[in-house]
């Protein structure tokens, strides 16, 4: 009889601490910090408008009544629809369109507004596996080298890069890429294989281009230092099969926030058949912006190019401008720029005339 009532009382007691211990268990949780990823499928939509009213104050225009006129425009120069998501957090995608208009004086939509694809990838994020930030994107998307320089250089609705306005490197293009932060925020490295002729034309023939940009920054935990980088690139590609198309640029750039600057030098070859003799040329720039606490701004920049090391020829550029940014939060920009963008051209044949262009420009982006 003892041994049963005992019996019976351990029996009770296991049932009770079963009791308790069941829930707990269920109650469980992840460690303090941890946050899984969020794997809902979203989708967001941007735009972007490049506008201005330009005055071609150099050279002068003669009109269909032979009167000799300064030539003056309104203009939207770029306007970008930019469709971004995710479909979980392992795979990201982007569409934007480009609306521009038409220039080619042979195209029956000469001087219309066109619609052309400018992006169009899906990035697949390696966050999981290797440093945060690292990616592979397949599609229309951006090239190593401008995308990295428009990322510093915020003045895109004024005109292009050193390398795109001089017309040697293009800000999108077809192709498949890979791109690697190092741990600590010291650089990261952006390499592709991209059909070479840009997002506006397509491919011509078999030739690939292999475009490679790494980026140091030697000074990460400095307070001020923390923002200058060291950058190199190398684009290996070719108009047809053994007829060069190389551009190699090296660049230091810095970011603070009362400045942001760049040096870069740009050297290129080009030979366009095997049957033509290569150019050889080469250039630099350098821009400034110092920018005070209230919004205003100002633009400094010179680009000098000599295109061809066989020839004494030159195109030398100055652009001198302030802007104003209006105060927003997060990634919203609007931006107004008035600036004065003078171009010369030396010992060109036929002779280039200088141009000056006195312009209002204005950016909305969100």
């Amino acid at each position: 009889m003892t041994v049963q009532v005992r019996l019976g009382r351990l029996l009770a007691a296991g049932a009770l601490v079963a009791a308790i211990a069941a829930p707990a268990e269920a109650q469980v949780t992840p460690a303090a910090g941890y946050t899984p990823p969020d794997d809902t499928p979203s989708i967001r939509v941007g735009a972007t408008i490049y506008a201005d009213y330009t005055v071609q104050q150099k050279p002068k225009i003669t009109d269909a009544d032979n009167n000799t006129v300064t030539f003056n425009s309104f203009n939207v120069g770029r306007s970008y629809v930019n469709i971004t998501g995710n479909i979980n957090h392992y795979i990201a995608f982007r569409i934007t369109p480009d609306i521009s208009r038409e220039t080619n004086t042979a195209s029956s939509l000469a001087g219309s507004y066109v619609f052309r694809l400018k992006y169009a990838f899906a990035q697949f994020n390696l966050d999981d596996w290797i440093t945060r930030g690292s990616w592979v994107r397949l599609g229309v998307q951006q090239t190593p080298l401008v995308d990295f320089m428009e990322g510093i250089y915020r003045y895109r609705f004024q005109g292009t890069v050193f390398s795109e306005r001089e017309g040697f490197l293009t800000s999108s293009d077809a192709g498949g890429s890979f791109h690697y932060n190092f741990d600590g925020n010291y650089g990261d490295i952006h390499a592709g294989f991209y059909n070479g002729e840009g997002y506006s034309r397509a491919e011509a023939n078999d030739t690939k281009a292999f475009q490679i940009r790494g980026t140091v920054r030697p000074f990460h935990m400095h307070a001020i230092l923390r923002g200058l980088r060291f950058t190199g690139f190398y684009d290996a590609d070719a108009y047809v099969k053994d007829a060069d198309k190389r551009r190699g640029d090296v660049a230091i750039t810095f970011e603070h926030p009362h400045l942001n600057a760049a040096f870069e030098y740009l050297a290129t070859k080009d030979q366009t058949s095997i049957t033509k003799s290569r150019a050889d040329g080469k250039g630099w720039a350098v821009w400034l912006t110092p920018r005070a606490t209230n919004g205003w701004e100002a633009l400094l920049r010179v680009d000098h190019f000599e295109p061809n090391d066989t020839t004494d020829q030159k195109r030398e550029r100055q652009i001198f401008g302030v802007s104003y940014w209006f105060p927003h939060q997060g990634n919203v920009s609007t931006a107004l720029l008035f600036d004065v963008d003078n171009a010369t051209f030396k010992n060109f044949t036929p002779s280039q005339p200088t141009q000056r262009r006195i312009a209002l420009h204005g950016l909305v982006n969100f």
